[in-house]
């Protein structure tokens, strides 16, 4: 395992973090000894970054966690696994809506109250870093949330504190790290999804806030293991995602991806992977138990420039910024 800074904090972050929704329920059958084995073997290959959040399982995933991390403990090990988690904002619409007042979606009490069962679930008085599940530009010019996080940052109940963009807005938390409201953005970005490389990405670096990456794999497509039969069950949330034609769709351009990795020693997931760790970003990829042989493969050696100007372009600076024209064309599908 590689380590890198997590933006501008002293904290040496894994470059592969463990992504725990999965554990916490909504993606098929899941069974908890499955869940401790994955999140113990991760931890075995020198993860220390956890992402969960209150939605997963409605605190199961959190649970889960804390019980590892007790277990590890308990049996003598030595180490710091950092966790992230996320609170949601109250009932209602999901992205908030710009009608909604940030102050009733997201009041005082709320956040203290939620943070207080974060911390309880995962079994500690201090969260890591907590971040806010959603968000919604509306609320940019008076972020009222942020400072009420400041406050339970202040009173040692939080540790970091950032935002999870909305997946139809992600550019809507350019003015909060900007503004020195979080220490950490979570933004969508894979091999279909580019757009924060154009501008949220050198965003963060200059403002030095931590980027969390998550669905790298696009909800498992980029692992190469759909198929257009693939047939996926109605307690896993992706029967919804996948719904009408996308998989169909998503499964053709994940084919175009693997012509073009044929005699680059790749996998998909590898791949799918690789090109975000080695973003010239500090990134740390969130990457879930459905492809835990695939996040834990090993990661070939190949300097950046013999990959990327054999199958992309690469800036004169050498930062890279497209994969290669076939799956720039694949993002125009989301």
């Amino acid at each position: 395992m590689k380590y890198r800074a997590f933006g501008k904090q002293a904290l040496s972050c894994s470059e592969i973090g463990f992504g725990a929704w999965a554990i916490g329920g909504s993606w098929g059958t899941q069974a908890d000894a499955d869940s401790i084995a994955a999140l113990n073997r991760a931890l075995d290959l020198g993860v220390n970054f956890i992402d969960t959040a209150a939605g997963y399982g409605n605190g199961r995933s959190e649970k889960l966690i804390a019980q590892v991390l007790r277990e590890r403990a308990a049996a003598g090990k030595k180490e710091s696994i950092f966790v992230a988690t996320k609170t949601p904002p109250s009932d209602g619409t999901w992205p908030p809506s710009p009608y909604d007042k940030a102050e009733e979606r997201y009041s005082e009490a709320y956040l203290r109250q939620n943070v207080a069962t974060r911390a309880a679930n995962l079994g500690t008085n201090k969260i890591d870093l907590l971040q806010l599940h959603t968000w919604t530009r509306a609320w940019n010019r008076n972020p009222t949330p942020f400072k009420i996080l400041r406050a339970l940052q202040a009173e040692g109940k939080v540790g970091l504190i950032g935002i999870s963009t909305p997946e139809q807005d992600q550019n809507s938390v350019i003015d909060l790290m900007r503004g020195g409201w979080v220490d950490s953005v979570q933004v969508i970005y894979n091999l279909f999804e580019q757009e924060p490389a154009a501008e949220l990405l050198d965003v963060a670096k200059a403002t030095g806030v931590g980027v969390i990456v998550r669905v790298v794999f696009d909800e498992g497509v980029l692992t190469g293991k759909f198929t257009k039969e693939t047939r996926i069950a109605n307690d896993d949330f992706r029967a919804k995602y996948f719904e009408g034609d996308r998989l169909e769709r998503a499964v053709s351009r994940a084919e175009a991806i693997r012509s073009d990795l044929e005699g680059s020693n790749y996998t998909m997931a590898q791949a799918a992977i690789y090109s975000a760790i080695r973003h010239y970003l500090r990134a740390i990829e969130a990457a879930g138990t459905d492809e835990a042989k695939a996040v834990m493969a090993k990661m070939r050696e190949i300097p950046v420039n013999d990959f990327y100007t054999k199958n992309g372009r690469v800036r004169e600076d050498g930062r890279m910024i497209v994969f290669c024209d076939r799956l720039l064309d694949a993002g125009s599908w989301r």
